[in-house]
Order: C-alpha cells, then sequence, then structure tokens
C-alpha cells in the first residue's frame, strides 16, 4: 500500500454550565480496564434467566455503553467543570469527551440554525409515529414486517431525532456537540457513510482506541477490519446473544463493510472510481442495504422487537 493509500484508509475511521471552577486534567488510561468486563457482571449478577429477551437486550446495549462512556471521560485529560462532567454522562450521548468538555468561548461553536432545529423535530415526531404504530400493529401475523417498523421508527426517533434535538440544544449553549448522524443518505461510497456520516459516537470510540494504535503496527488496512470486526462482535453480543440466534450474521455484515472499504481504497478500486461518484453510490447502497437482514436478523427481530412491541402494547 502505498502512503497516499495509507492516508486514505486513515482518514475513513476519522472521523448548562454553573461557573463552578475547572477540575484538574488527569489521564485516565486505566478506563481500559472497565470496556470488558462491565457487560458481562451485567448479564451475569443482574439479569434473571426468566429475563424477556428483549429486556436481555437493552441491559447489555445500556451496560456497553457505559463502559464506552467510562473508557472515554477516563482517557480524556482535558480540564472542564464539574456541571459538563456530570452532563457528559446524563446528558449527551456522543463519545467524544474532549471535544464535550472543552470549555471553548460560546462565540467558536456555531449555533444551530431554526431550520435544522425544526429538522430534527420533524424526524422526532415522524419517528415516533412510526414506533407508535408498530406497537399498535404489533399483535399482526406479519411479525417481520412490523418489527422492521419499530426498529425503524426506534431508530428515527432516537439517533435522528432526540439526539439531533440534544445538539442542537448543547450548541446553542456553546458546547461542542455535533450531530451523531449526518445526513447518511447523502454518503458517496462506503467509507464515507461510516467515516463521515453514521453514528460519529462509535466511530470516534474504535478510531481512538483501535484504529490509531493498530494503524502503526499492523497498517492501515489490517487495522480497518480490527475495527469492523470489533463493531461486529460487539452487535452480535447485543443482538444475537439475546435473541438466541444468528450467531455470526452481524459480525460478517460488518467484515463486508470493512472488506469493501479496503476495496473503494485499493488501485484496483481507484481505478474503478468505486470511492466517488455514482459507482461509489452505487457500491454503497448494495453493500449497505443489500444485506442488512445479516445485521438486524429474523431471530433479533422476532424474538427480541416483536416481544418488546407486544409488551409496550400491554402496558399502552
Amino acid at each position: 500500500m502505498s502512503c497516499q493509500d495509507s492516508n486514505c484508509v486513515t482518514a475513513i475511521a476519522e472521523k448548562v454550565d454553573a461557573p463552578d471552577q475547572p477540575l484538574p486534567a488527569v489521564s485516565r488510561r486505566n478506563g481500559w480496564l472497565l470496556l470488558t468486563p462491565l457487560p458481562t457482571v451485567v448479564v451475569l449478577l443482574l439479569a434473571p434467566a426468566e429475563l424477556p429477551a428483549w429486556e436481555r437486550m437493552w441491559l447489555l446495549a445500556v451496560a456497553i455503553y457505559l463502559g464506552c462512556k467510562w473508557l472515554t471521560w477516563m482517557d480524556c485529560s482535558v480540564r472542564s467543570t464539574f456541571s459538563r462532567n456530570v452532563a457528559y454522562w446524563l446528558l449527551w450521548p456522543g463519545l467524544d469527551a474532549a471535544a464535550f468538555l472543552t470549555l471553548d468561548s460560546p462565540a467558536t461553536i456555531a449555533a444551530p440554525t431554526v431550520g435544522e432545529w425544526i429538522l430534527a423535530a420533524v424526524k422526532t415526531i415522524l419517528g415516533a409515529v412510526l414506533f407508535g404504530t408498530a406497537i399498535r400493529l404489533a399483535d399482526l401475523p406479519a411479525a417481520l414486517a412490523v418489527g422492521w417498523l419499530g426498529m425503524l421508527g426506534m431508530i428515527l426517533l432516537l439517533h435522528f431525532g432526540l439526539f439531533h434535538l440534544l445538539s442542537c440544544w448543547w450548541r446553542s449553549r456553546g458546547v461542542n456537540a455535533v450531530p451523531l448522524m449526518n445526513f447518511p443518505l447523502a454518503a458517496r461510497s462506503v467509507s464515507d457513510f461510516w467515516g463521515r456520516r453514521w453514528n460519529s459516537a462509535f466511530r470516534d470510540l474504535t478510531h481512538r482506541f483501535l484504529f490509531r494504535p493498530l494503524a502503526g503496527r499492523i497498517g492501515p488496512v489490517w487495522a480497518v477490519m480490527c475495527g469492523f470486526l470489533f463493531s461486529g462482535l460487539v452487535h452480535d453480543f447485543v443482538i444475537s446473544y439475546p435473541a438466541g440466534g444468528g450467531y455470526g450474521w452481524p459480525t460478517a455484515y460488518f467484515l463486508l463493510q470493512g472488506s469493501a472499504i479496503v476495496l473503494e481504497r485499493s488501485s484496483l478500486g481507484k481505478q474503478g472510481s468505486l470511492h466517488r461518484g455514482w459507482r461509489g453510490r452505487t457500491l454503497a447502497a448494495v453493500v449497505l442495504v443489500a444485506p442488512i437482514a445479516w445485521l438486524f436478523h429474523h431471530w433479533f427481530v422476532e424474538n427480541v422487537v416483536v416481544p418488546m412491541l407486544l409488551a409496550l402494547k400491554e402496558v399502552g
């Protein structure tokens, strides 16, 4: 791989405060220790065997997220206020601790426009409508279709809606909290989708703690593949384990994504313009969408998502 190719692959993975005094900067790299055992401890000690699969899924997701949050916070050496640190833990889903905790002047942070506020609100409402519709239809025979509708509504409600509103609110207060989603449908390639547009929280985490340390040791190509392998294993743990089936399919999905990125940035891929233009968009659409059932396989939809919708319908 040429130096130019290495730079291209490297670019893939990149990327209400009280007037209290800043806390001293501390190197917190011991946060690594909590990342691996936390989810297992939560499942083994707190989750009874009879716990519904969807509740187990949420327990795992929250446990892993808290482990990642702890890791980024412990590693950050930025001086910040106590209230900003609390806000990072409780009021912001992102994982770029340094950006959020830095006490920038409000004038240096671009405030959201009225149009952005409206867009975030519309996505939140639309997601709530779709999710609510899925709950109402949860007992219909078409379980897969209803489950997919519920997942679409939940992702739109949370990741595209509420989290975007939170970003707008923080930026209006001068805090560097960029939206987690950056118009994924506008992705020009697979690498553009994963590197710049989809879920910047997880991207920031894998780039900081996997890609950068590994790239110098095993090269950027293998570092990218390791990053996607990690993503696949995490999703397998949260998706397949509670569902009791479909093991390996989420990991295969993410390995396919990494392979497509390596192909895009290879000499052959560049000759075929697979990283830009209509070819890049076409490859992205095929690689991202065609195997989506590998990621959210029918075991997960039928054993986790639909029972969750049914439980919410009973509550409602």
